[in-house]
């Protein structure tokens, strides 16, 4: 089983390392990578707006990494009164650690719609939501929250960019190592996969190609592009990555 990750650095690289050191062949292929967001200069102001128990929603790592880069500057700290939810473990556990705050996230997958049939229970009318994220990405969250009754804001918290390659050249190239297998953890980035290539090279061999997922939502995403022999991982992080593959090989 030859293994191509497109996850983002470090975690393509991390995950690698792990896959070569049980003995698979394994290469790193990251889509994107980050930068700090647009509107981390008003975060502050706005957190200190927020009364006791509204609502503060961490989307990723990412935001967690830029948002402390940031407030280590302003020597801002995030305040004890409020009520914090991630999107996942890993990023909870990355929150807790700059904070000490309690977190709350969804432990039996971790998706939008998993957090948010956690919340279905939680007061919610009336509140602030504060949710911060990357560019793009859906707004499920965001206009759930004001169906509840809360008034919400979403903040830029870190970048996305498109790595930018050569389709032919990469095809080329991860053929001739004979990839077998895929290993994508957004739909963005599924897309992106997917069109960079051309339909002989898609027909041929990337449709073909195992591919392992992180959730439901991507595996009907990619049935419809294309893809038969899919896998979904219970979790995005690395450790439920490997669990998977070591599933399937």
């Amino acid at each position: 089983m030859n293994i191509l990750v497109t996850r983002p650095e470090p975690s393509a690289g991390d995950l690698v390392n792990q896959l070569r050191h049980q003995g698979h062949i394994a290469w790193s292929f990251p889509l994107i990578e980050f930068a700090p967001g647009a509107q981390l200069h008003i975060l502050s102001k706005r957190i200190k707006m927020l009364k006791k128990a509204d609502l503060v929603f961490i989307l990723s790592q990412n935001a967690v990494h830029y948002i402390n880069i940031f407030f280590k500057n302003e020597k801002f700290f995030w305040p004890k009164k409020l009520t914090y939810y991630a999107i996942g473990h890993s990023t909870a556990l990355a929150f807790y650690k700059i904070s000490g705050h309690e977190v709350s996230w969804p432990d039996s997958q971790e998706t939008t719609e998993i957090l948010i049939q956690n919340l279905a229970s939680q007061t919610i009318f009336g509140k602030r939501a504060l949710i911060l994220r990357g560019n793009g990405g859906r707004n499920l969250l965001e206009n759930t929250l004001r169906y509840y009754g809360a008034e919400v804001e979403c903040l830029e918290c870190y970048q996305r960019c498109e790595k930018h390659y050569h389709g032919s050249k990469e095809a080329h190239r991860w053929r001739r190592k004979g990839i077998n297998t895929l290993v994508v953890t957004s739909g963005s980035m599924l897309q992106q996969l997917y069109c960079l290539f051309s339909d002989t090279d898609r027909d041929e061999w990337l449709l073909r190609c195992r591919l392992l997922v992180v959730s439901k939502r991507l595996l009907i995403l990619a049935r419809k592009l294309g893809w038969i022999n899919i896998y979904v991982a219970n979790k995005a992080d690395n450790n439920s990555l490997l669990q998977a593959i070591s599933y399937f090989s």
